[in-house]
């Protein structure tokens, strides 16, 4: 374990749940916490907290839309204003939707918030100020990918027809193959790997599956934190971790084709330039 300080981690989805336990983890450590939130009232509950916690510590509130992607665009030109570079972004935020519904953009609203506008975002990270800064890039998928299936001409479920689990999954499924083949493309900075949490009784567990997690709040936090600030893990990349270790994954993400098509129909989808194949 080492210390924080003087490092900037962005945490989507720190206004409640895991996610505020992990900003709240990472001020202890003394890092700099970028605490996003849909609304701004509900990023100061997140910000409140950890001034309670941490009166020195360095905090920077952002709220943004992340089934939009305009407004994903946006973070980087908003964070570059305010002379805040990410070394770390830790793409926490995620939602499981019982109904169809679509975003801004069109895409179904599963997808968009938790694989779209992590792609987005780490693609904007990546490019500002040429991406010096950026160290880690930490995904927290779901155990649940493993039960994922990826129809690359049917990513939002329009054919096979809505089914809340399968989407959920697919997300999740969709999210780490991202970290195998960004890891591909990128090299050894910034990494990239993909977490399972844990089973935690948040609320995107109680409303959206309908049971209660064993596992407590910290444990939900601490593979995101591991993999944000440990050192032994500085230099690891393309993985999937669960419980602070190495874990099994779907076999999509072994199929090395399969990943660059993903990629590239997602890179098209959302209007990103792709990172070089190489």
């Amino acid at each position: 374990m080492n210390t924080a300080a003087g490092k900037t981690v962005l945490v989507t989805g720190a206004s409640d749940g895991i996610g505020r336990e992990t900003a709240v983890a990472l001020a202890r450590r003394g890092a700099r916490v970028v605490a996003h939130g849909r609304s701004l009232e509900r990023v100061a509950g997140t910000v409140a907290a950890l001034r309670e916690l941490r009166p020195d510590a360095a905090l920077e509130p952002l709220v943004l839309d992340l089934s939009r992607l305009d407004d994903v665009r946006g973070a980087g030109a908003e964070l570059a204003r305010r002379g805040v570079a990410v070394d770390v972004v830790i793409h926490n935020a995620g939602v499981f939707m019982r109904e169809r519904q679509r975003s801004a953009d069109g895409f179904e609203m599963t997808l968009a918030v938790n694989y779209l506008a992590p792609f987005v975002l780490s693609h904007v990270l990546l490019r500002a100020a040429g991406g010096a800064s950026l160290a880690r890039i930490v995904n927290v998928s779901s155990i649940a990918h493993g039960r994922g299936a990826i129809d690359l001409d049917d990513l939002s479920f329009e054919r096979r027809g809505f089914d809340p689990y399968g989407t959920y999954a697919a997300s999740k499924l969709a999210l780490v193959m991202f970290t195998a083949e960004a890891a591909r493309r990128i090299g050894r900075r910034p990494t990239v790997n993909a977490l399972h949490p844990g089973v935690v009784s948040t609320k995107l567990l109680t409303e959206g599956f309908g049971v209660q997690g064993p596992d407590s709040l910290a444990k939900g936090a601490a593979t995101s934190v591991r993999l944000a600030l440990d050192e032994d893990v500085a230099n690891t990349t393309g993985g999937y971790f669960s419980d602070g270790r190495p874990a099994r994954t779907h076999p999509a993400v072994a199929d090395a084709a399969l990943l660059r098509q993903l990629y590239e129909r997602t890179a098209a989808m959302t209007g990103t330039d792709p990172l070089p194949a190489g």
